[in-house]
């Protein structure tokens, strides 16, 4: 299998290092500047695409890594032209983008994949795991943090230009959103507030959202763009009837469990996490590899993408309205 990949930022350049882990062939790459592309074709041994269309005429895929804003346009040609598809998330600005983009990769017969990567972290995974192995009992309660300082502002930079990223809430905060479905199940409410900049165009640099889910769990998701650079901070609870999973990755430790046990047992003893042995977006890489290939389930879907888009874009217009929104009733 052949795969050309759209974008050599910092996005691109991980997800060649991903693909040069599997039997698949980089055909090539296109960039937003022809030097960018070169760079990156020179150190991984690759050549340059004169433009979108010349890489879809001599590869099997493509892989998006370009912004937000070019997601829709991009996945309808490479649907168009029979290719399979990668795309960063989130998967499109608004929904009908998003629908129109799934619609179009059916009909096409060709494959979409969402790049969710924080499932394929091995804490989230871990966590995860333990919740379907019913160790902590049922789920209620929810608490997800991630923290970054806010990309440096410039006259070209997309993330803060909010009709191109969707702001802080839908390009960081999503990543939550989606675990957060993944764990306790779909999302039927949004509530969420927001501090933003002094413009009125600022992007949202710190958001808070609670979301209720149709089994009656709870999560809390905090989302920030007003950490000072360079640091970055995720955390993850997740509270049962039967105990409790944390991760923080400002402590040593990389997973606890906590279990309520009788006085009797064993003292409660927090259990480690599996050691990153293994980039966990060149893991995200493999399995898409997997499911393209051969047909291999994935831990992370269309479907999937699309509902954190449904979540974000609720969260979004929850904190400009100051009014809870269900999902389903959201504007795009």
């Amino acid at each position: 299998m052949r795969v050309g990949i759209v974008g050599t930022g910092f996005m691109g350049r991980t997800h060649a290092a991903g693909w040069a882990a599997t039997p698949a062939v980089i055909g090539g790459f296109v960039g937003k500047t022809a030097v960018s592309a070169a760079e990156l074709a020179q150190q991984t041994n690759n050549r340059t695409y004169a433009n979108f269309d010349e890489m879809l005429a001599d590869v099997d895929a493509v892989d998006i890594c370009a912004p937000t804003h070019l997601h829709h346009e991009m996945v309808l040609r490479a649907a168009a032209a029979g290719k399979h598809i990668v795309c960063e998330k989130p998967l499109a600005r608004t929904l009908e983008q998003a629908q129109e983009m799934m619609a179009a990769c059916e009909a096409a017969g060709v494959k979409l994949l969402v790049a969710h990567v924080v499932r394929f972290f091995p804490e989230y995974a871990l966590a995860k795991q333990k919740v379907d192995a019913g160790e902590i009992g049922e789920t209620a309660v929810i608490r997800l943090k991630r923290g970054a300082f806010q990309p440096k502002k410039a006259a070209d930079n997309w993330f803060v230009d909010f009709e191109k990223s969707g702001g802080m809430m839908l390009d960081l905060m999503i990543h939550d959103f989606d675990y957060a479905r993944w764990v306790a199940g779909d999302v039927i409410q949004v509530y969420a507030k927001n501090i933003s900049g002094s413009q009125p165009d600022a992007a949202v640099d710190h958001g808070l959202a609670i979301l209720t889910h149709q089994n009656g769990a709870i999560s809390h998701v905090e989302g920030s763009w007003a950490y000072p650079p360079p640091l970055f901070r995720t955390r993850l609870e997740i509270a049962g009837d039967n105990g409790l999973i944390q991760f923080d990755s400002g402590q040593m430790m990389a997973v606890g469990i906590y279990l309520h046990q009788q006085v009797e047992d064993a003292p409660d003893v927090p259990l480690p996490g599996s050691p990153l042995s293994e980039d966990p977006y060149t893991t995200q890489i493999k399995a898409f590899y997997d499911y393209l290939v051969n047909d291999k389930a994935v831990r992370v879907t269309a479907v999937d993408g699309y509902k954190a888009l449904q979540i974000a874009l609720a969260a979004i217009q929850s904190a400009q309205t100051g009014q809870p929104v269900k999902i389903g009733e959201a504007l795009s």
